[in-house]
């Protein structure tokens, strides 16, 4: 069943569009609904969100994207259109098509070992990109970025469905990781977040976490064991001499991958 009818889209964009050809629905995240649009003016990614918590997120990536465009040379999509509906508290982005695969895609297909390795060390390389782009002035908060995540996270525990405890939070919020430089981060650095063709990165997407925080953070959400994915300790070892070095100990990945993450 479609998940965004091409009578929903709002009238901006269609008149943007020309002509919508068709509408596909690839692999669906939490947090809004997404198709990929082939028009006369080619193809590309539309976002719907709905509600407040989502709507923040959505318009947070568009800022964050025209940023980053503005002011770096990192692979993002460019945003085309943004529309925000205030009275049904739903939202709309048209965003540049980025071509190729997930690196979880990527992974899943590939029976070359070499070539799979290859796709590890390049996920780890393009985070260390990432890292090492100065972080524009705009997204710098004045406040510390863990503090300011853990308050989100208590506010996301009392108003939202989320994995965490009430426990788990009281344990962030007393035995906080060692400080660490801070950097520009995506604030989500999947598998399923990163473009590649052929091995090489072709896109990052899914900016909405995108910050001056702790890289930290992006490093153990890179490295979660997932299907076929850093199952095995070599695949952490290939992605780290991709990244150019180990910032993260167990205690680290566990405070960041299995606690903060699961309120967020």
């Amino acid at each position: 069943m479609p998940l965004i009818h091409i009578e929903e889209i709002p009238m901006e964009i269609k008149q943007y569009l020309n002509k919508i050809i068709s509408i596909s629905f690839p692999r669906q995240g939490y947090t809004s609904d997404l198709g990929v649009i082939e028009s006369d003016k080619g193809n590309f990614a539309l976002k719907r969100a709905k509600g407040k918590l989502f709507n923040a997120m959505l318009k947070k990536e568009v800022s964050t994207l025209n940023c980053l465009n503005r002011e770096t040379e990192l692979l993002v999509p460019k945003v085309k259109k943004f529309i925000e509906h205030h009275n049904i508290e739903e939202s709309w982005a048209l965003i540049d098509f980025i071509k190729g695969e997930t690196v979880r895609a990527a992974l899943l297909n590939q029976n070359n070992n070499q070539k799979r390795q290859e796709i590890i060390f390049n996920f780890g390389n393009i985070l260390s990109e990432i890292h090492s782009t100065p972080c524009p002035n705009e997204l710098i908060n004045e406040h510390l970025w863990l503090d300011k995540m853990l308050y989100q996270a208590e506010y996301n525990f009392n108003n939202y469905k989320v994995d965490g405890t009430k426990e788990l939070l009281e344990r962030l919020k007393i035995k906080k990781p060692k400080k660490y430089k801070q950097t520009l981060i995506h604030g989500d650095f999947t598998i399923d977040n990163v473009m590649v063709s052929q091995g090489l990165a072709t896109g990052i997407i899914d900016w909405s976490g995108g910050a001056y925080g702790d890289p930290r953070y992006d490093v153990s959400l890179a490295v979660r064991p997932k299907p076929n994915a850093f199952v095995d300790d070599i695949d952490k070892q290939i992605f780290f001499e991709g990244y150019g070095e180990t910032i993260i100990d167990k205690d680290d990945y566990n405070y960041f991958a299995n606690g903060l993450y699961e309120f967020i």
